[in-house]
């Protein structure tokens, strides 16, 4: 990935003249204060989790079909902008690594209000990695019942890398909710928080996996967080001697009986007993494991960096779940039991997948390495039912009969014929980070930059 490098002085001139309500700095209101009173839209216009919502569909509501794409506005921030944004009525949400949370206005790109929530951590105090600096990457979540955005920061202070969840009210960026995270395996410095939060069971769940590189002792986990900040924490962590990353940019998916499923790296074990890693689990709301699947050659799977982690699993229906890794071999799982080792329904051979997949009905969208790939699952088959350009490799949404994509190596975001996977439209957007993926709001599809958050009008 390109590394993120942050003009401090340039943003911070800039975000002056944008808004003159923005806000920097440490909250002076104490923590637990009551969120804003600024009533909040609500509808099939918002997105207020990574691909919609905590299912992972990547389905958008009330999204014409695409005309002649232009870019309708641009903001530049204080740093790259890896998470999905969000829209809350006229609100869009972006989160920085340059650990900053920003309110623009959804028509123009202006700030509205901005709350940075500390030092990011320079690529110099990583052991490897390959984001320079490394602040907030997992997509935030808004909670409508408390108007509350939560975002997970990493910072470095005198006590070392800490990862801590906010949640900042909607109405003015105040800090309602501090929290420190300690991560499971207690090497926090090798912890990167990369996937999407997922906000259920009163909860925020945290995942965690390693840094570019798997450097150092780290392991796997998820964490859960009451939405209110205070009471005990949850947690899993993959019973694996090392790694076992939970990575993949789509974070914890929810089923429809509220089990959490999350895709698992390599781990230590290449023979002998299975260690649960290069899986997809499938978690109880107290993060217990349910249940898990592995292929049949998990341990060459491990030895040879061909895992599941990959790609966030894909829920359908509510009973089936379809995987896809790095050996380009996909999986349709039965759910909320997995099968276990070699437990699968059918795979077939599709493509290596990184990031989030979408889905409508028994179609899911995967983003696949040599572009992405439509395949349908109907009769518990994997039937490949077109695949689109070899470029738009990122992570799919879906609205208005269109597959949105970017292809993070050209900087161009498509739109393309959801029946067909033909380009219907193709815009260059600018530098995106790996795994860019849009969200779709109205006539307007928002996709973070390496420098900040473009909105593409297809109106």
């Amino acid at each position: 990935m390109r590394r993120v490098r942050v003009a401090a002085a340039l943003a911070l001139a800039g975000l002056t003249a944008c808004s003159p309500q923005s806000s920097a700095g440490s909250d002076p209101s104490p923590l637990g204060a009551p969120a804003g009173s600024a009533a909040v839209a609500q509808g099939g216009a918002d997105w207020t989790t990574y691909h919609a919502d905590p299912a992972r569909t990547g389905v958008a509501s009330r999204v014409p079909p695409p005309g002649r794409l232009s870019v309708a506005w641009r903001a530049r921030l204080d740093g790259a902008v890896y998470g999905q944004p969000l829209v809350i009525g006229d609100t869009v949400i972006a989160a920085t690594e340059g650990d900053t949370v920003y309110a623009l206005d959804r028509r123009t790109g202006a700030v509205r209000w901005h709350r940075n929530l500390g030092r990011p951590v320079p690529l110099s105090a990583l052991p490897c990695g390959n984001i320079d600096p490394l602040g907030i990457t997992g997509t935030p979540v808004y909670d409508p019942a408390s108007r509350r955005v939560y975002a997970v920061a990493e910072t470095t202070a005198s006590q070392g890398v800490t990862h801590t969840l906010y949640g900042l009210d909607l109405a003015g960026g105040s800090v309602g909710v501090r929290r420190a995270i300690p991560t499971p395996d207690g090497r926090p410095t090798v912890n990167q928080q990369r996937a999407a939060l997922t906000l259920a069971h009163g909860r925020v769940y945290v995942a965690f996996g390693g840094l570019n590189g798997d450097c150092g002792p780290y392991i796997g986990s998820v964490v859960g967080v009451p939405v209110t900040g205070r009471g005990p924490l949850l947690s899993y962590r993959v019973p694996t001697r090392r790694e076992g990353g939970i990575w993949a940019t789509g974070g914890p998916a929810l089923g429809a009986d509220g089990t959490l499923y999350v895709s698992v790296g390599n781990g230590a074990a290449t023979s002998g007993a299975f260690d649960s890693s290069d899986s997809v689990t499938a978690l109880t709301p107290e993060l217990r494991a349910r249940s898990v699947f592995a292929p049949k050659i998990w341990a060459d799977d491990n030895a040879r960096d061909l895992d599941l982690g990959s790609m966030a699993p894909a829920v359908v229906s509510g009973d089936r779940v379809l995987i896809a890794g790095k050996r380009g071999v996909a999986y349709l799982l039965r759910a909320p039991d997995l099968g276990g080792v070699g437990g699968e329904i059918t795979q077939a051979k599709v493509c290596e997948a990184y990031g989030g997949p979408a889905h409508a009905g028994k179609t899911v969208y995967l983003p696949c390495r040599g572009g992405l790939a439509a395949v349908n699952v109907a009769g518990d088959r994997i039937q490949v039912l077109w695949r689109g350009p070899s470029g738009a490799a990122g992570s799919p949404v879906v609205g208005g009969g269109a597959v949105w994509v970017t292809d993070w190596e050209t900087g161009s975001l498509y739109a393309l014929d959801q029946s067909t996977g033909r380009t219907r439209q193709k815009i260059d957007v600018g530098e995106l980070p790996h795994f860019a993926s849009p969200t779709l709001s109205g006539s307007l599809a928002l996709v973070g930059t390496m420098d900040g958050v473009v909105a593409v009008s297809g109106a």
